[in-house]
């Protein structure tokens, strides 16, 4: 999980406390990785897993996948492995981490055989657009990691936020939407139960 600079700091430099322990986190993280993900191996990736309904489902049907998914809340990330212990799954794993942090200290042979995001935050106000996950640097990111055929899914219940993603996506250098958005596995989460309508894209990386 990233941790934000102190506002007011002088000069605006890097405050040495906050260096220290993203330093320190960032060994801890890329560890933890090494530990769980083999050198030359693709991975089904959940970006912001929540509880681990979705990501848990997915790894009871394809046991011959290596399933990670991440979160920056601790207390989710607890509840998700207790349903993969439950379940028994010992391909499937949850790890506390921030997007690009996790992006930044995933083992360099270790690439994407598909990306799952489902019901981001949308970052409604426009002054917080910029928080928003699916942003061109974000797919650039990504694209790094997917060889070509690699799909990205992606749903959202705002509007906005998908269009948005959709003109993205449609104008990228590295990845192109599908002709079809009908996905290959759907288990509906809690939040997409309460959710009263949403929609779907898939991209692929080009």
């Amino acid at each position: 999980m990233e941790l934000a600079l102190p506002e007011n700091h002088a000069d605006n430099e890097p405050d040495p406390a906050y260096l220290a322990r993203m330093a320190e986190r960032r060994e801890v993280l890329r560890e933890e990785l090494k530990q769980i993900i083999p050198p030359q191996t693709r991975i089904v990736w959940e970006v912001g897993a929540g509880h681990g309904h979705f990501l848990t489902a997915y790894a009871e049907k394809h046991r011959d996948q290596l399933c990670v998914g991440i979160d920056i809340i601790l207390e989710r990330v607890r509840r998700a492995l207790k349903k993969r212990d439950r379940a028994g799954l010992a391909h499937l794993h949850f790890v506390r981490a921030e997007a690009s942090l996790f992006l930044e200290v995933l083992p360099p042979t270790v690439t994407f055989a598909a990306i799952y995001v489902l019901f981001p935050d949308p970052w409604p106000k426009k002054r917080h657009h910029k928080y928003r996950l699916l942003q061109d640097s974000y797919l650039k990111n990504i694209a790094t990691r997917s060889p070509a055929g690699t799909p990205l899914y992606f749903r959202t219940d705002y509007d906005p936020y998908f269009e948005e993603v959709q003109t993205l996506l449609r104008e990228h250098p590295d990845w192109r939407l599908a002709d079809s958005a009908v996905w290959p596995f759907e288990y509906a989460t809690v939040f997409q139960q309460k959710a009263p309508s949403f929609q779907s894209l898939i991209a692929l990386r080009k």
